[in-house]
């Protein structure tokens, strides 16, 4: 196999742990940044990019620490402000799971909101107190969706950078 051969090798394979950690988003047990991060680690050491692919690296190392920070903390003191306990949310993550494998992408969401909903329905008593709890906790995990979902494609985007221009 040529320099370029293997070269080429490496960047398939950084781009393909790139989408994967984009779709790890979404998808449970993919872990999304680590996945992006991972792709462009590999191909700062074996893709031949030199300098330009420590620098492209370092920024996104710095862009995924960041965004793991900030996917847990933005949402966490919003729920914590509302009054959502974390056993709540434990509940909600532990029934998307189940629901993600029993109906398959649909049961991920139905899961989660239904499990938050159960908990916060068992804590406080009533349907009217769970639904403003339940609302709240779908709307921090979209927000730590989206704030994932958007360090990923920071990521891309400097990788690809550094694609072109190494």
């Amino acid at each position: 196999m040529s320099v370029t051969d293997s070269q080429t090798a490496v960047t398939v394979v950084a781009a393909l742990a790139i989408l994967a950690g984009l779709a790890g988003v979404v998808v449970p047990g993919l872990p999304a940044l680590p996945l992006c991060w991972g792709g462009v680690l590999v191909w700062a050491i074996f893709g031949g990019a030199g300098p330009g692919g420590w620098a492209v690296f370092a920024a996104a190392t710095l862009v995924a620490a960041g965004g793991t920070v900030i996917k847990y903390a933005w949402p966490g003191r919003n729920l914590k402000r509302t009054g959502v306990p974390t056993s709540t949310l434990l509940a909600g993550g532990v029934l998307a799971i189940v629901g993600f494998f029993v109906v398959p992408v649909v049961g991920l969401v139905l899961g989660f909101v239904g499990g938050v909903w159960a908990a916060e329905r068992l804590r406080l008593g009533s349907n009217r107190l769970a639904w403003p709890s339940t609302k709240q906790a779908v709307k921090a995990a979209g927000l730590s969706m989206l704030v994932e979902f958007a360090a990923g494609v920071v990521i891309a985007a400097l990788w690809l950078a550094g694609l072109l221009l190494t």
